[in-house]
């Protein structure tokens, strides 16, 4: 299995932890700012891309000069520093990909990297994409039977339709389970359930489901 995480430039305090990421040899991408946070923690990015405007004269040459391959693109550009940043990650062939530094801050920068994992998830269906900061990790559920582990970080457990209705929703494992329902566009009725298992899953026949797991 092979891990890319991108590592974007929003609040710093925003950022997921990195130890365990280290530990699993996973590679590191960093967006703009982000290539900052990554050598701040002594990870050294394979690539690191963007216009990187938020950095000084003096933090860009700690990061050109620290990072394996340095792209810097102008400006004006039709896609954002993530966009460039997830398109590297893809190239890698990995298992998984974890986004992070898109959250807090510009809700329009938070709203376009869901949109990118979105995107991204639906043409690269075997690739499990989460955005995730110390609080949170969400991702794109497409049609089928998807395992939940347990894990006591992220105690909480949310449902949304995000594109269509979900339909023929089965949950189990959890402390409110589903046979065969429907998550609606704009309904709240499946937020904050819990799972009790060390297994659960979700399925269902069709529709995109946005899946966040939350601590307290």
């Amino acid at each position: 299995m092979r891990c890319v995480v991108v590592c974007s430039g929003g609040p710093r305090d925003e950022l997921c932890s990195f130890d365990e990421l280290k530990s699993q040899n996973a590679l590191f991408i960093g967006a703009d700012r982000g290539a900052l946070y990554l050598i701040e923690e002594g990870i050294v990015p394979v690539e690191i891309v963007g216009d990187f405007d938020s950095l000084t004269e003096e933090e860009w040459q700690q990061v050109s000069q620290i990072a394996l391959s340095v792209e810097k693109v102008q400006a004006e550009k039709d896609d954002t520093d993530t966009d460039l940043a997830l398109l590297k990650a893809v190239a890698y062939h990995p298992s998984e990909i974890y986004l992070t530094g898109v959250t807090g801050g510009r809700l329009d920068h938070f709203e376009a990297a869901l949109r990118s994992m979105y995107r991204i998830q639906v043409e690269h269906p075997h690739i499990h994409i989460k955005i995730v900061n110390s609080h949170n990790e969400i991702r794109i559920l497409l049609p089928g039977e998807h395992t939940i582990i347990r894990d006591e970080k992220f105690r909480y457990i949310s449902f949304f339709a995000y594109q269509n209705q979900v339909e023929d929703v089965t949950i189990r494992g959890v402390k409110y389970e589903t046979t065969n329902d429907c998550i609606e566009i704009g309904t709240s009725r499946f937020t904050s359930n819990e799972l009790i298992s060390s297994l659960g899953y979700i399925s269902f026949s069709s529709g995109i489901c946005l899946m966040i797991r939350s601590s307290d």
